[in-house]
């Protein structure tokens, strides 16, 4: 085979890479309004509603936590952890556009804070219930 050849083979292979490793990034990407709409398919295309969200956020669930018992009652501000006491960035999209923008991390965080306030991982419609309630909220 010629150099050039060789190095055309490489920069194809280089090329290939960059590409899978741009769409593996970005396949976690998302919107709020996607991640929504994923929450409604999974629950059976249950209407979210925003005001079982909100009632869900802030009840208790018969565990020591609730949901506003880190992020706030009305989660537009800087929540503080109710353990450690580390600040918390807004939850709500309209206060802190990062909110809801990868859904790996979204589910990993229900993941964890649903067990802690409810003992059990939330199901899909909890989560668009909840994420219908937290688009509501705007500055």
């Amino acid at each position: 085979m010629s150099n050039s050849l060789l190095s055309l083979s490489g920069w194809y292979r280089a090329l290939l890479l960059v590409l899978a490793m741009t769409s593996m990034a970005t396949a976690n990407a998302a919107l709020p309004s996607e991640l929504l709409g994923a929450y409604r398919t999974q629950s059976g295309n249950a209407e979210p509603d925003p005001s079982r969200g909100q009632q869900f956020f802030n009840s208790s669930h018969g565990h020591e936590w609730r949901c506003a018992s880190c992020h706030g009652a009305v989660p537009t501000q800087t929540g503080r952890h109710a353990g450690t006491g580390k600040p918390i960035a807004p939850l709500a999209p309209a206060f802190n556009p990062e909110r809801f923008t990868d859904a790996s991390k979204t589910e990993k965080w229900f993941r964890r804070n649903c067990n802690d306030v409810v003992g059990r991982e939330c199901s899909a419609a909890e989560k668009a219930d909840l994420l219908a309630w937290l688009l509501t909220l705007k500055p």
